[in-house]
């Protein structure tokens, strides 16, 4: 199937798959389900594109706006869907609609794979995919496990005194440790959970920073951090930036740091570790999947051993090469950017086997 055939719903993990399915030779719109009030602006995009075809991230924000309109679809669990809306009851029985209705679903690990299982245990059991078996993916059940493909492009042309300067960190790059946490500004990735912490230490250690990067999730929660932030010694607020210069400054900085409340499969952790960066991450299950405690990165617990662990990082360069060798080992070995695009290309087989049907 060519030409007009695909609308997905915008996140890193959907641009990823639309690369792949491009690829392929399909043409793709790409739709952010926040801009999307309701099913009825869906008809209409659906009509007005001819699209022949869908691919959904989260299961509530993305799948449901698809439901009943004839074209069939894919589903990426989020992390959020899996992790936090099944607590709540109409949000989980509108979900399991969306996963009866949908063509195929993918997990990036196989904890959260269980973990739909769980949730929706009349569904057909689930199972890994691979390029051999893709060939034939309706032969046995829904969910597919899939993990990120990871592929980084610093910009070569990107300047790190710059980026200090702008960022109001007018010290030598030389003598800085730049703590870097790149997420969303939404509650969910908690992105003040570490700030009074980091602010104290910063104090006993002027060298130390740390910038938080990302996009405008929530206006009004991104107004909160920006007003914390300004009052927080030795931490920085950037705004989003094009992904070869984020790259870069990954590629600069000390540290990644992950601290949020759930998540999927944190693409800036995977993203660190290939581009040979410590990743220093809050202990919770979609975190723990990818960094094992002391051999592919840092967990903590809490803001203090938060604290406690960078200060060792720090001090301690064997640990640091030890925990980048490692890490860059892991996602060379587990989240390969061909794989994926293999999965994606034989999954989507099956919607065009629907449309031909």
């Amino acid at each position: 199937m060519t030409g007009r055939g695909y609308i997905s719903f915008l996140s890193l993990a959907i641009r990823i798959s639309r690369d792949h399915l491009e690829a392929a030779g399909h043409v793709c719109i790409l739709k952010d389900a926040s801009d999307l009030e309701n099913s009825s602006e869906i008809a209409k995009l659906i009509e007005a594109e001819s699209l022949e075809a869908a691919l959904a991230l989260h299961l509530y924000r993305g799948g449901r706006l698809l439901q009943g309109h004839g074209i069939p679809f894919g589903i990426i669990f989020g992390g959020t869907d899996l992790n936090e809306d099944v607590n709540h009851g109409e949000k989980k029985e509108v979900m399991g609609k969306v996963l009866e209705e949908a063509r195929f679903a993918v997990a990036f690990t196989e904890s959260m794979k269980e973990m739909a299982q769980t949730q929706w245990k009349a569904r057909q059991i689930s199972w890994a995919v691979t390029c051999a078996a893709a060939g034939q993916p309706h032969a046995r059940g829904k969910i597919y496990v899939q993990s990120q493909g990871i592929v980084t492009g610093p910009n070569s042309a990107f300047n790190w005194n710059t980026f200090l300067r702008q960022s109001g960190i007018n010290q030598s790059a030389d003598n800085l440790h730049i703590f870097l946490l790149v997420c969303g500004l939404r509650q969910v990735k908690d992105p003040l959970y570490l700030v009074d912490a980091f602010s104290e230490w910063h104090r006993e250690e002027p060298n130390v920073y740390m910038v938080i990067v990302g996009p405008e999730v929530d206006p009004v929660f991104t107004r909160e951090v920006g007003a914390r932030v300004k009052r927080a010694a030795g931490v920085r607020l950037i705004r989003e930036m094009p992904q070869g210069d984020l790259h870069a400054a990954l590629k600069n900085c000390f540290a990644v740091v992950n601290s949020s409340v759930s998540e999927g499969m944190s693409a800036a952790i995977l993203e660190a570790m290939d581009l040979e960066v410590p990743v220093l991450a809050r202990n919770i299950p979609g975190n723990a999947a990818v960094v094992k405690h002391e051999v592919t990165g840092l967990l903590f617990s809490d803001p203090q051993e938060f604290v406690q662990l960078a200060k060792r990082l720090v001090s301690d360069p064997a640990l640091e090469r030890e925990i980048v060798a490692n890490g860059r080992e892991y996602v060379r070995a587990r989240h390969s950017w061909q794989a994926e695009r293999c999965t994606y290309q034989n999954l989507i087989r099956t919607l065009e086997g629907s449309i031909q049907d």
